[in-house]
């Protein structure tokens, strides 16, 4: 697949703080593997089925969803748009968590929020209703866990339980001190704002467009470029799995 195209494929906002952030983040990788296209699958356009569509459609593709866990926007609605483009020859790749490079920038916002070795941690996702969404999220705060030398529960900021409050008032009646909130959301918005209310003495910044970021997604890409350890799809097998 070589001489592909990379489109990453964010979830959208209408935080413009958000939206600089997934800019700043495509042309970070950009500098890594060339020009890179932004498709996201709610709130703005394009949508993944728009940028295909303005693709040549027998230039390999590859998208690279910047999603941190693998929910309903990944498993249906990127296949869909890639589906409904009718472009020949676009791959998926998984999503970008959880991954160990997360779990060391989520460790880097934690210490720059003030956080110290001991404070109480959780960690805060925005929450889905598929449950490979919530196993993706379990694992990342298994591995921030080990990272950090302490368990890191979960809270949820907009869908699931426990809540973010909820974790961190659970914390303090268990005697714990100091609080921070790590959090598990790729840029800032609506979500990132209400954690300001959850009772912490710390709130880390959202993973960004961090470097080391750019150069996870730069590796997803020349992986499915070159066909080695892809576990996205083939726009064939969307194609089979969506019905057309």
């Amino acid at each position: 697949m070589t001489g592909a195209d990379l489109v990453l494929v964010a979830h959208g906002t209408r935080s413009r703080a958000g939206i600089d952030t997934v800019a700043a983040l495509a042309e970070a990788v950009s500098r890594r593997v060339g020009p890179v296209r932004t498709a996201f699958v709610d709130v703005l356009g394009p949508s993944p089925a728009e940028v295909l569509r303005d693709r040549d459609p027998d230039v390999p593709v590859v998208l690279v969803p910047a999603f941190l866990a693998s929910g309903y926007h990944v498993h249906a609605d990127v296949p869909r748009g890639v589906a409904e483009s009718g472009h020949r020859r676009a791959t998926v790749t998984r999503a970008l968590g959880p991954h160990p490079v997360l779990t060391q920038v989520l460790e880097r916002r934690l210490r720059a929020a003030g956080r110290r070795p001991g404070d109480a941690v959780v960690l805060a996702a925005a929450g889905s209703s598929d449950p490979r969404a919530r196993h993706d999220v379990r694992r990342a705060a298994a591995m921030l866990s080990a990272r950090v030398r302490r368990e890191v529960p979960v809270g949820y900021i907009a869908t699931g339980t426990p809540t973010v409050p909820e974790v961190v008032q659970r914390l303090r009646a268990a005697g714990e001190r100091r609080v921070f909130v790590a959090s598990y959301l790729l840029a800032p918005g609506l979500f990132h704002t209400r954690l300001a209310d959850a009772g912490a003495d710390g709130i880390a910044d959202p993973l960004g467009a961090d470097d080391a970021i750019a150069e996870l997604i730069a590796e997803r890409f020349r992986l499915a470029r070159t066909g080695v350890g892809v576990s996205g799809r083939s726009s064939a097998a969307v194609r089979r799995s969506t019905g057309h």
